[in-house]
């Protein structure tokens, strides 16, 4: 029995069309996901990274250079420009190196999304916040630190 090729005729076209309305805007959000992760990943360690440079430094001043820099490189090492991270270091009442004294940072992350312009009074937005805190607290046993 000789199959009608007429009754499918064009339908390969539409199966192609609707496979690739269906497929980019999932490829978009796989993108969109991975670029919100990897500035969460970038929150995240630089946040604790930077309590780390702060509460083992010689001095306040030191840490706070040793905490801007350890952000910078988490932001780099998740390939996101430098400008897109700001650090807030709190200490506690004591003073920052105090013995026993807390150290809080909390840093923000812009995220650019991709393939979204940034030109002003868009309805879409062209970032994603994503913040992060980390406390840490200085040795009880360590020697006073201007």
């Amino acid at each position: 029995m000789p199959r009608d090729a007429g009754h499918e005729a064009g339908s390969a076209v539409v199966e192609v069309l609707l496979a690739v309305l269906l497929l980019v805007p999932l490829v978009y959000l796989v993108a969109v996901v991975g670029r919100v992760q990897a500035g969460t990943f970038a929150a995240e360690t630089a946040a604790r990274e930077a309590v780390r440079a702060v509460v083992t430094a010689d001095s306040a001043g030191r840490g706070a250079a040793r905490a801007e820099a350890a952000v910078r490189i988490a932001l780099r090492d998740q390939d996101l420009p430098e400008s897109a991270g700001t650090l807030d270091i709190e200490c506690g009442h004591e003073g920052c190196l105090a013995p026993g004294g807390e150290v809080a940072a909390v840093v923000r992350v812009a995220v650019p999304l991709p393939l979204v312009p940034g030109e002003p009074g868009r309805r879409v937005p062209a970032m994603v916040r994503v913040d992060a805190a980390h406390v840490g607290v200085v040795d009880r046993y360590a020697a006073v630190r201007p």
